[in-house]
């Protein structure tokens, strides 16, 4: 939909040319209104009555009816069609965000892109709406008024043609200034967007560790850097228009000066050889301000264009390749299979596996690992060493640079990778929870899981002890009100909640539980697991001792199943 030039951002929108085009041509039409404004003086001069203004009158309200309605019907186009562009803008990054693995060191934080796809976004608005306007506008406008003044004085136009120039010049050196102050407005406030939500999700650990006031401290002050770089946005914008109405004013000025002494007769030159007429005069005063006014009206918007820029900058950097999900989009063909389909265990098979972070060595160089299918392995080894990472390649969630995937004998790539997902669970250590019912937290707005199928779920995850475990009632956001443990059996219930997963994943269930929580966990697991694959990554050896065959994550993967 973009039209670019060079690398730069886009410039304008194909579906507005039209709309653009209309609103600038509009103004145009002063000139034939200011024509019959300066004739009919001249009339009412040479004593003409009341009875002969009627003609000149009717077509001037004409020309402005038409000049309104123009100028009225491209408006409502353009926002419309800037309107529509804009949510394709925020459709973009949100899918581009979508698609990009949680694993992606490079995401940005939460807290920053959810300020750049909702309050920073609107500001492409404005730079669509007003500001391409106004400069298609100032391209048209003044060239043609300065045509018809120089027809009548070539002085006149002399002065409004060596006067424009310091407008945009004036404009050019504010707009660096203004571009980069708008850049590092979008960047502070992204960045305290961040900074609040990190801030919130932790503030029950604020209060336990008493760094409310300090957090409070960096709060305040994160706002005054918002209120610094808004006001230096703001003077650049003031700024720049005082010096526009300066030079708009005195250009004016200078040509009103010419055309009265002109008319007394103490300038001679500057027309042609023939003295100006007074409707000639009146014609030429009244298109001069109306030659400033899309300078004027350009540099009023200025800031929108510096506004504008630094937001689509910040959209196209959501939108930037990163670490790709693969299958994000697609939608998994196997999410309609029929109610009561008992699972089935998959094999995995790798082979080869190569993964590397750019600029690091391989965390994985051509190694193989091959699970029969029902079998309960476990991942040991230490902190660093890629458990949960190999979790990650198994799941999808991380394209390995090299080698093959195989789950169930299907090769795992972006076309298998959300039908192959939808047979899996995945059960981590620190699951999100989201403010809601227990209900709507254990379904995840799956089809089919309603208040009695959510509530078994839970019993059988072993929450039913829990006051607060009933589908029916709230959770806050994050899982306030629940225990470690019973965070991690709320990721038992949502697998619970998976009847057609036959490929259980576990990232470290058992982490920073008390011994018997662990074992209440461990047997909900193996419980949960039986009639299918689970390989579970995690520094527990009571957990380990209860699989069946494990791996130590360091040594050779290749280490083929018995058969």
């Amino acid at each position: 939909m973009l039209r670019r030039q060079g690398r730069g951002p886009a410039t304008h929108v194909p579906s507005t040319r039209n709309a653009t085009f209309v609103m600038s041509a509009a103004a145009l039409l002063w000139i034939p209104q200011a024509a019959l404004l300066a004739h009919a003086v001249q009339r009412l001069a040479n004593g003409a009555g009341l009875a002969d203004m009627l003609a000149p009158a009717c077509a001037f309200l004409a020309l402005g009816v038409l000049r309104a309605s123009s100028e009225a019907w491209g408006a409502r186009r353009l926002f419309a069609a800037s309107r529509l562009h804009l949510a394709t803008l925020r459709s973009r990054a949100a899918q581009a965000l979508a698609s990009r693995s949680p694993l992606d060191r490079e995401r940005l934080a939460s807290g920053r892109a959810a300020s750049a796809l909702a309050e920073q976004a609107e500001a492409v608005l404005p730079w669509l709406v007003r500001y391409q306007p106004a400069r298609m506008r100032t391209m048209l406008a003044p060239p043609v008024i300065a045509l018809a003044v120089f027809y009548y004085s070539w002085t006149a136009a002399l002065i409004l043609v060596v006067a424009a120039p310091l407008i945009p010049v004036f404009m050019a050196v504010i707009g660096w200034r203004a571009k980069a102050a708008s850049e590092a407005q979008l960047q502070v406030i992204g960045g305290m967007s961040g900074f609040l939500l990190d801030r919130l999700r932790g503030l029950s650990t604020l209060r336990a560790l008493g760094a409310v006031d300090t957090t409070a401290q960096r709060v305040r002050a994160s706002a005054e850097s918002v209120r610094a770089s808004t006001m230096r946005v703001l003077r650049i914008a003031f700024l720049s228009s005082t010096a526009l109405e300066l030079f708009s004013a005195l250009g004016v000025a200078l040509v009103a000066v010419y055309v009265g002494f002109h008319l007394l007769g103490e300038i001679g030159p500057g027309s042609w050889g023939a003295r100006l007429t007074l409707a000639e005069g009146l014609f030429i005063l009244l298109l001069a301000p109306a030659f400033f006014e899309p300078l004027r009206e350009l540099a009023a918007v200025w800031h929108d264009k510096a506004s504008g820029e630094a937001a689509l900058k910040e959209l196209e950097q959501l939108q930037h390749a990163g670490l790709a999900l693969p299958g994000a989009l697609a939608m998994p063909a196997s999410q309609n299979l029929p109610a009561g389909r008992a699972p089935v265990a998959p094999s995995v098979d790798i082979e080869g596996l190569v993964l590397q972070h750019p600029g690091e060595a391989p965390l994985f160089d051509g190694e193989d690992l091959y699970v029969r299918a029902g079998e309960h392995l476990a991942l040991v080894g230490p902190s660093g060493s890629g458990k949960t990472t190999l979790l990650s390649v198994i799941a999808g969630l991380a394209p390995a640079s090299g080698g093959a995937v195989r789950i169930g004998g299907v090769p795992l790539d972006a076309q298998s990778a959300a039908d192959l997902r939808a047979g899996m669970a995945w059960i981590g250590q620190k699951p999100h929870v989201f403010s809601g019912s227990v209900r709507g937290n254990v379904s995840l707005e799956r089809d089919g899981i309603d208040s009695a199928a959510a509530g078994a779920a839970v019993r059988r995850a072993g929450l039913g002890h829990v006051g607060h475990g009933t589908p029916g009632d709230s959770l806050g956001e994050g899982g306030l009100g629940l225990s470690g443990g019973e965070l991690v059996r709320l990721a038992l219930a949502r697998a619970v909640c998976a009847p057609h997963a036959g490929l259980l994943l576990a990232d470290e269930p058992t982490a920073h539980l008390d011994r018997d929580t662990a074992a209440g966990v461990i047997d909900a697991l193996v419980e949960l697991a039986q009639g299918r694959t689970l390989i579970v990554a995690t520094h527990d050896l009571t957990l380990a001792a209860r699989m069946k065959r494990v791996v130590r994550i360091g040594e050779p993967l290749t280490k083929r199943s018995a058969a």
